[in-house]
């Protein structure tokens, strides 16, 4: 992979990743839904394995380099 779209990529997926767990995070923290109108421990759930995966992809993008 050419390390400019890696950057891009990793970038991406990293503050996607990021701002989606701070949200989660703070969410739950807050006691209020994840998503509105979802099952509260499924929407975190979803939430929170989505950022994870996103973050292993922006490593696994910065790793390519």
């Amino acid at each position: 992979m050419e390390s400019g779209p890696a950057i891009f990529t990793g970038v991406v997926f990293a503050l996607f990743g990021a701002g989606l767990a701070a949200w989660t995070a703070t969410r739950l923290k807050q006691r209020l839904p994840v998503a509105e109108g979802a099952h509260p421990v499924a929407s975190a759930t979803v939430a929170g394995a989505t950022a994870l995966i996103a973050l292993a992809l922006a490593v696994w993008c910065f790793g390519r380099l």
